[in-house]
């Protein structure tokens, strides 16, 4: 069976360096917020490019300490918009519902699956306050655009950028591209933790000092709390596994670029389609993602060839049930995406054989 994704033989590799570190962190003697961390966020900023980085729990937690953040220093208040694409992952949405905040969902481009520049005016009103423009699948939305907008209309611009570690717009760095970006470090993503992991980065300093902040339970001196906070720090130890890895990023970005290409340009069946990479952009591929209408028959026929698939998403947020206020939205493009999309085994340790058999079953597919 060629698994959809292998987390064991991913890690294998790194596996001397990965206990060393670990060993460094028990025998330190400190395991929340100390050298680890710091080295971490030091190293992380570096590879994006941005000024600061801010090790945090998760990639939900990333995205609800930005818009907390800006809460506390005045630049949003309670009932503001926020502009996301409607085909993402839930935790988009609930960064901004659970800071008392309003989702305004705005339909993907079906070429990219990434918010779609084009209609974002129609969806401005003076309660708009931000973007939160997502990273499909590993390529960044279209920045320049979005940016544009967002000076017109003095917007703030957060880029959630869970499944874009390392990809460019423009030959800028994901992190890098807006006034502040969330990274999820959930050990399927490229740069994957042993656990949940997050990070933070900008190059607002106030806006960092506020997220380092809230991250420790409102306290940046010990027992004196200025904020209602979290415990939604980064430990030790995570920190020190993802050091590791980092110092590998662009290597495994590039085996995932060489399985896709070759992907791109061996599938070959008229009832499937392949995603598209904008000439300005470079994609890292955290996922392969193709839309078929007959996606369960292509599934059991990928079973039968034993390969594994998965997908990314199946129910549009605005259908959840945890969303029942945007239960009534008609938003046909992201709808038939989730109805479409299926993904297909992509990660470093995929061998050739592996793929070739992954393009003969696609290929073979003919109901």
């Amino acid at each position: 069976m060629i698994e959809f994704l292998n987390l064991k033989s991913i890690n294998e590799k790194y596996e001397k360096e990965l206990f060393n570190a670990a060993k460094r962190v028990i025998e330190s003697g400190w395991y929340i917020l100390s050298k680890e961390v710091a080295e971490f966020e030091t190293d992380f900023a570096k590879y994006c490019e941005s000024d600061e980085a801010i090790g945090v729990c998760s990639g939900l937690g990333a995205l609800g300490l930005i818009f907390d953040g800006y809460k506390q220093m005045g630049v949003l208040s309670p009932k503001d918009e926020v502009i996301v694409a409607s085909n993402s992952y839930i935790a988009s949405i609930l960064s901004i519902v659970q800071n008392d905040l309003a989702p305004v969902l705005v339909e993907p481009d079906l070429k990219t699956y990434n918010l779609d520049p084009k209609k974002i005016e129609e969806k401005i009103t003076p309660k708009t306050k931000a973007i939160l423009a997502v990273h499909m699948y590993g390529q960044c939305a279209d920045m320049s655009e979005i940016n544009k907008i967002a000076e017109k209309y003095n917007l703030k611009v957060i880029e959630d950028a869970a499944q874009a570690h390392g990809a460019t717009h423009r030959g800028k760095k994901s992190g890098s591209l807006a006034d502040a970006a969330a990274f999820s470090f959930y050990p399927s993503k490229n740069l994957g933790a042993f656990g949940d992991a997050g990070c933070i980065t900008t190059n607002d300093k106030e806006l960092a000092k506020v997220v380092k902040t809230l991250r420790n339970y409102g306290s940046f001196e010990k027992n004196r709390n200025i904020y209602k906070g979290y415990n939604c720090r980064l430990d030790e130890l995570q920190a020190a596994m993802l050091g590791v890895k980092l110092r590998y990023l662009d290597k495994i970005n590039k085996k995932r670029e060489l399985i896709a290409e070759k992907y791109l340009q061996n599938i070959d069946n008229p009832k499937i389609t392949l995603p598209k990479v904008l000439p300005q952009n470079t994609h890292v591929w955290h996922l392969f993602v193709i839309r078929v209408k007959e996606r369960k028959k292509l599934q059991k026929h990928l079973l039968k060839n034993s390969i594994q698939s998965s997908i990314h998403y199946p129910l549009a947020p605005h259908k959840q049930k945890a969303l029942g206020e945007l239960n009534s939205l008609d938003l046909p493009i992201s709808e038939k995406i989730h109805k479409e999309v299926l993904s297909i085994p992509l990660y470093e340790s995929l061998e050739d054989n592996e793929t070739d058999l992954i393009i003969e079953a696609l290929n073979g597919f003919i109901y």
